[in-house]
């Protein structure tokens, strides 16, 4: 089998359409496409529905995904450790405050122990520094830019949940029983007048009509006023996982949401860019159950 043509039927699979993955790629669409109906022939199946709508994988290329995704984080963790020596410069990278503290922060050892040398700035706070007007060689970002000299793609999705302070059982039990507007609970959540991204706007998909009436603009501190009984909120369920003062509420309810990341055409090909990417592709396709839990 060969690796390329299962590296591009993984960037098919994520991006959902030829032309996505063909951005991602650096190829030609027509190349992508005759890529992978190269690999179906190997394999002797079809693993795209060709639909107006894109490429959807089929019951074969569903199952394909998790092994290409393995082999795909195996060779970025060789290039990583291949690429460590002689890499120098400043790398910025700007990243949501509850993505970069909570996952980014924690795993980030990995890779500046690998590449000593480098100088990281991770930007992580409510707002993002513009790739296209150079503020930040990379962005992870909460909806794909439309504009610009950019490189774009889905990095992951991920999925929210509502949560309560583990030790109110009766807001708990309220929560499951009664609207939250009926319930009597404070609800927490962003402050919509300085919103800073749209897709952060999900207490609608709660409930319709729902405002929180304790909000602040950091997701951290959110996290921190629901576990210690300030009311109940949305969370993402990465960023729920571990803490002990939390309690996941109506678990038939999940938001979803996606990460793209973003950076300017002149960089991509810079060996530091590139590494950082390889090392957080494969973060994330390692901890796909964290931000996707079942």
């Amino acid at each position: 089998m060969d690796w390329d043509n299962l590296q591009i039927f993984l960037t098919v699979a994520r991006q959902g359409t030829v032309a996505r993955a063909a951005q991602a790629l650096h190829l030609d669409a027509t190349t992508v496409s005759r890529r992978v109906s190269a690999l179906e022939s190997a394999l002797q199946q079809t693993l795209f529905e060709r639909a107006p709508s894109g490429f959807i994988p089929t019951a074969a290329g569903r199952a394909l995904v998790p092994h290409a995704e393995a082999m795909a984080a195996a060779a970025a963790r060789i290039r990583l450790a291949e690429s460590g020596a002689g890499l120098s410069g400043q790398l910025r990278v700007s990243v949501s405050e509850g993505f970069g503290g909570s996952f980014i922060a924690p795993r980030l050892a990995r890779f500046t122990t690998a590449h000593p040398d480098l100088e990281i700035d991770l930007v992580a706070s409510s707002g993002f520094l513009n790739p296209s007007r150079r503020e930040a060689d990379m962005a992870v970002l909460l909806a794909r830019p439309r504009k610009g000299p950019l490189i774009t793609r889905k990095l992951s999705d991920y999925s929210l949940g509502l949560y309560a302070p583990a030790d109110r059982r009766d807001w708990q039990d309220a929560a499951t029983a009664l609207p939250l507007s009926r319930a009597g609970i404070p609800v927490i959540g962003y402050m919509p007048d300085i919103l800073y991204a749209p897709e952060l706007d999900y207490l609608g998909e709660i409930e319709p009509g729902l405002r929180a009436n304790v909000r602040s603009s950091s997701i951290l501190a959110q996290r921190r006023m629901i576990a210690g009984g300030a009311g109940v909120g949305v969370l993402p369920r990465f960023l729920a996982a571990g803490e002990p003062g939390l309690v996941r509420v109506r678990p038939e309810q999940t938001i979803s949401r996606s990460f793209w990341l973003a950076l300017h055409r002149d960089v991509a090909q810079q060996p530091r860019v590139r590494a950082f990417i390889d090392w957080l592709d494969a973060e994330v396709r390692e901890s796909r159950g964290l931000l996707l839990p079942a």
